[in-house]
């Protein structure tokens, strides 16, 4: 399972890196918005930071502006990902970035039926918002669960990228699962190396060389 950050901030980023762990970094309006100076020079040093793929989203609505706006996003750096959301203009988007040979990522999935058609639109990946799912009483999980098999049931090379991310059990979960890609803040990261009895056999081995 690949494993990408969701921020904007370059020293998040870089702390992440520095672990070894990261292959590619998620951003959306959201998360530039919070970034000072100009949003295009953060996207450029993201991109220069980190080799793998940067999703970096529109915000226009309507597919012709959408594509326009993809135009300009991978002129910044080679490894930008074009993050579409999956409507009825997202879905016309995605086909057309596809037949020119621009990866996508389609973005804010709630239904296997939104990410099939996301798929068949020529979608590199989909992201189904798992914790968002969970915030209404849905099985977050189930989605993803669903996703990986009907993409391995047709074949198809759309990679499921789980989003919304909001604990290390989301994490283990989505590996078990089986998903291609997992995106997730840099508190989460954190967490996955934490455990109790980590903690406790390290303070006892130093304990005990202490005493040699």
């Amino acid at each position: 399972m690949k494993i990408f950050l969701d921020t904007a901030n370059l020293e998040q980023i870089r702390q992440a890196n520095a672990l070894g762990a990261i292959e590619g970094v998620t951003t959306n309006p959201s998360l530039l918005a919070k970034e000072k100076g100009d949003w295009r020079k953060t996207v450029r040093q993201i991109c220069k930071e980190i080799d793998g793929p940067v999703s970096v989203e529109v915000i226009a609505t309507e597919s012709p502006a959408m594509l326009a706006e993809a135009r300009d996003l991978v002129k910044i750096a080679p490894n930008v990902v074009v993050k579409v959301p999956v409507t009825l203009e997202g879905l016309k988007t995605i086909k057309e970035l596809h037949l020119r040979g621009i990866e996508t990522n389609a973005t804010l999935v709630f239904s296997a039926n939104q990410a099939l058609l996301a798929a068949k639109a020529g979608a590199t990946f989909v992201s189904p918002f798992i914790g968002r799912l969970d915030d209404i009483g849905h099985d977050g999980m189930q989605l993803v669960q669903d996703l990986v098999s009907i993409f391995r049931n047709y074949e198809l090379p759309t990679q499921v990228l789980a989003a919304s991310i909001r604990s290390a059990s989301h994490f283990s979960q989505a590996a078990l699962l089986g998903a291609d890609a997992i995106t997730i803040p840099l508190s989460v990261l954190l967490d996955l190396t934490k455990h109790p009895l980590t903690d406790i056999g390290l303070a006892k081995f130093l304990s005990d060389w202490a005493k040699k």
